[in-house]
């Protein structure tokens, strides 16, 4: 004679997971959206002279950016419907085991925002180049021999060409006159 036994422990559970965290890609599609219907309504309600040259003015370009966000964003939240999911990172030669460097992420803020306070009083070619060693500096770079030097070229080139070739004034500060 056999006796049947019958396991009444319940199955072991399966890890559920709720449908925005297997469609977080949508909040990318969101983004997009978002962007896109910004870069329109601004562009859309830009003053712009009547009497412009030619069929493209000052709206195209962001008109054709703000199209572009919309669709693109419209064409990802279907791939992602239909199952479509993005790959994760790999790095090519970074642990991902690793924490974040946030002391360098915390220096590179810094120098964003002080550049970006001093760019009015003291003009782009000091802001500028005090933004570029900042940023060597942050990522390690130690060589205080040459890295100013490279930042002032860098600023003062990057000044010229704006400026002087594209016509996009930025300020000179005191080194307008010299300038």
């Amino acid at each position: 004679m056999t006796t049947q036994t019958t396991d009444t422990s319940p199955a072991p559970a399966t890890p559920r997971r709720s449908w925005l965290r297997d469609h977080s890609e949508l909040g990318v599609c969101v983004l997009l959206a978002v962007l896109g219907v910004l870069v329109l309504t601004d562009a859309l309600t830009m003053d712009v002279e009547i009497t412009q040259r030619g069929p493209v003015g000052p709206r195209t370009v962001p008109l054709v950016v703000g199209a572009g966000l919309l669709i693109i964003a419209a064409l990802l939240a279907v791939d992602v419907l239909r199952g479509g999911r993005g790959q994760a990172e790999t790095g090519e030669d970074i642990d991902l085991s690793e924490p974040a460097d946030w002391r360098t992420v915390v220096l590179l803020a810094g120098v964003f925002l002080g550049a970006a306070v001093l760019i009015e009083p003291v003009g782009f070619p000091i802001a500028g180049a005090l933004l570029f060693w900042g940023a060597a500096f942050a990522l390690g770079s130690r060589r205080l021999d040459r890295d100013p030097l490279i930042a002032a070229v860098l600023s003062l080139a990057t000044y010229a060409v704006f400026n002087n070739l594209l016509g996009v004034p930025l300020p000179g500060g005191p080194l307008m006159g010299v300038l």
